[in-house]
């Protein structure tokens, strides 16, 4: 399971001109599901996401969590987390999981990391998405369950 994670002052989600989430300071989480995946990517990924110290603390130091600091979370399903761009000029998507299984991985890790006291929003599984963001920072980390990267 892959991660982009982007510090934001703001971020939303819209489908077919139609805003369907929301959210002010906080995380943008770009969430992408492999084949190989389970239920301890999950724990691992949502573990990492909301304790990931990359706000600062009186001292200007990257050093409070999203927990510490009660943000806001937005994820957003995209499987082009896992596009091999290494051969040829089209991506291939062969470690993507395929779409009934990215959408049960993505519905319980929705679900898990709604059990922590943080505003959660979501875009939709499988639709065409316009995001809008403003980075903080810019702040921009990526996370591997795999731990590849």
């Amino acid at each position: 399971m892959r991660a982009v994670v982007q510090r934001v002052k703001n971020a939303k989600v819209e489908v077919d001109d139609e805003e369907i989430g929301a959210i002010d300071s906080g995380l943008l989480v770009f969430l992408g599901i492999g084949n190989e995946d389970s239920m301890d990517d999950i724990d691992y990924l949502i573990d990492k996401i909301v304790n990931l110290r990359i706000f600062e603390d009186k001292e200007d130091k990257m050093n409070l969590s999203a927990m510490d600091l009660g943000k806001d979370i937005m994820v957003v399903s995209q499987f082009t987390l896992y596009g091999d761009c290494r051969k040829g000029k089209r991506p291939n998507f062969l470690n993507a999981a395929p779409p009934d299984k990215a959408e049960r991985l993505y519905d319980v890790f929705i679900n898990k990391i709604k059990k922590y006291d943080l505003n959660i929003e979501t875009g939709e599984f499988k639709a065409m998405m316009d995001v809008d963001l403003v980075n903080d920072g810019p702040v921009t980390l990526l996370i591997d369950s795999k731990k590849e990267f």
